[in-house]
């Protein structure tokens, strides 16, 4: 298991969209990954577990990959929450993917 802390600082937080890019991209791996904030925790590869946590601007999340590509999973997630929900290259549906 791989764990990493990101801040988040896009301005809506994780609330509609960007918790949607989250929760689809988490589901583009095989491994769990869950996501964590002021001690609650929920499935990464779930939107409304997101939403439930309550994640605003400012506020750092334990993000947490297991399995056979957690390192690809975390790094995904961390560069998707780090160019502010922009980069989403993981994700199938989205028209700027290369195959």
């Amino acid at each position: 298991m791989l764990r990493v802390n990101i801040m988040i600082n896009n301005e809506t937080g994780l609330h509609a969209r960007p918790a949607a890019l989250f929760a689809q991209t988490a589901q583009q791996f095989k491994s769990k990954v869950t996501i964590s904030h002021a001690g609650n925790h929920g499935d990464a590869k779930s939107v409304l577990n997101i939403l439930g946590l309550g994640i605003c601007k400012g506020t750092e999340i334990l993000v947490e990959a297991d399995g056979v590509d957690e390192r690809d999973a975390l790094k995904a997630l961390q560069n998707l929450v780090e160019s502010n929900f922009t980069n989403t290259q993981f994700l199938v549906n989205d028209p700027g993917r290369k195959e």
